[in-house]
């Protein structure tokens, strides 16, 4: 493992969480490590994955340094990251996604804008057209990162800048709830300002498949439950929100009608998605309320 810079000379560090996902990760770096500006590393934290990833990063990347994390969860291994560098500034990035030639430079430069600052991601498909109803449906619904800060006060951390001393006051990520929102709004109560920078923009794949996109909503349920009960609230109002599922669905409808880029079958194949998610989503709910295993 190549040694830290001195700390004196670093402006930034990006930190890579990695678990199973080598195909892409080497994508992620190969966008990302050419283009680095003065002073900036890159510490990637792999979070046990069944294949080690340092002996080819050692050889394609010789200057990223490999950490290892064995709680799961991105968050703990971005706290890993933070712990084992010294840099003032970090920047968040996950594996999957693909950074333009300019992200590191363009995340100092909007680093002072606010105190945490996330940007744009876009997604584009890994395979050849039609669409899969999965494929359509993120294209749709997928990162709106500017109306999660307008709506709903959170940053996504997988495009992210910050300060070490904004991450050290709120004590980084926690696992096992929604590691976004819950880092964002224990920023934003304590006092720390969130910023969008669209320029600030990666490109992230779609999830292909059915299998893929349930997978991901079931563990974003998990997680927002989590948070939901860490912050008091009753299982009575889990219940309420899961009831509401039904109706969203007709809220939804329209935007997948206005969609630009999509097809009549595709459109046709987001709004059957649309409704298996959420209506599995409001059985999830359901059965978190009234306290069912999952």
């Amino acid at each position: 493992m190549p040694p830290s810079p001195p700390a004196d000379t670093l402006r930034a560090t990006v930190i890579v969480p990695h678990f199973n996902d080598s195909d892409r990760l080497a994508r992620c770096l190969s966008a990302l490590v050419p283009h680095l500006p003065p002073g900036v590393e890159v510490v990637v934290v792999d979070n046990g994955s069944t294949v080690d990833p340092g002996p080819w990063i050692a050889r394609d990347f010789p200057a990223v340094r490999v950490l290892s994390e064995p709680e799961p969860g991105a968050g703990p291994a971005r706290n890993r990251g933070v712990a084992e560098s010294d840099a003032p500034i970090l920047m968040f990035l996950d594996a999957d996604c693909v950074p333009g030639p300019g992200w590191a430079a363009t995340a100092l430069k909007v680093a002072p804008r606010a105190d945490l600052v996330g940007g744009a991601v876009d997604i584009f498909d890994e395979t050849e057209g039609p669409r899969t109803g999965a494929q359509a449906f993120e294209a749709i619904f997928a990162f709106d990162m500017r109306g999660y800060l307008e709506r709903d006060g959170f940053l996504g951390s997988g495009n992210l800048v910050t300060s070490r001393r904004v991450h050290t006051a709120i004590g980084g990520f926690r696992a096992a709830v929604s590691e976004d929102k819950d880092y964002s709004h224990r920023a934003r109560a304590a006092g720390f300002t969130l910023g969008f920078a669209p320029e600030m923009a990666v490109g992230h794949p779609s999830r292909g498949d059915a299998a893929a996109l349930r997978a991901k909503w079931r563990r974003l349920t998990d997680e927002a439950w989590a948070l939901h009960r860490a912050k008091g609230r009753s299982r009575a109002a889990w219940a309420g929100r899961a009831l509401l599922m039904p109706a969203s669905i007709l809220a939804h409808a329209p935007k997948v009608a206005r969609a630009g880029g999509l097809d009549r079958a595709e459109r046709a194949r987001a709004v059957a998605t649309l409704a298996r998610i959420r209506l599995s989503r409001m059985v999830w709910m359901l059965r978190q309320a009234a306290g069912a295993s999952p």
